[in-house]
């Protein structure tokens, strides 16, 4: 007889989906879709809120950047992180939406007002207003803003089986 034991174990897998959107004069004039790296810091962080940690805080702010280096998993910060222009780290609306499975994705939205031109090349989510933990960086196409325009950042997070 037998004795082995098999286990079966379903893989789960962290995907983020970072849709950009740029309104001017209330058109629609750019649309893109991408995805990030979650780099290792996010991932610990991820680790310490499933676990109750009361000293991680949530991943609610989106923060925009100028640098073109890739996105490695040793990230902790954007390369070049806009302080200006209307582009300034902020807090994002939460929400938990359904992709595959009930609740199984973070999503974090907000609309920046530019107040300046700028190019914006990398987002990211992080934990803090000011300084705090990388939670997932993304490099991408240059999306050129000028004054007055709206930058809508969706940011989700997707915990699902591999």
């Amino acid at each position: 007889m037998d004795t082995k034991i098999k286990d079966t174990v379903d893989g789960v897998k962290i995907k983020t989906i970072i849709t950009e959107e740029v309104i001017r004069d209330g058109k629609t004039i750019l649309k893109q879709v991408s995805e990030n790296l979650t780099p290792n810091t996010g991932l610990a962080a991820f680790i310490k809120r499933m676990g109750g940690d009361g000293s991680t805080a949530g991943f609610t702010y989106i923060a925009l950047g100028t640098g073109t280096t890739a996105a490695t998993t040793t990230d902790t910060t954007l390369e070049a992180e806009i302080t200006d222009s209307g582009l300034a780290r902020a807090a994002a609306t939460v929400s938990y939406e359904t992709t595959t499975t009930t609740g199984d994705t973070l999503q974090l939205v907000k609309y920046f007002t530019a107040t300046g031109s700028k190019s914006v090349t990398e987002i990211g989510i992080l934990n803090d207003a000011t300084t705090g933990s990388l939670g997932g960086r993304v490099v991408k196409t240059a999306v050129p803003l000028e004054a007055a325009d709206i930058y809508a950042v969706t940011y989700q997070v997707l915990l699902a089986r591999a």
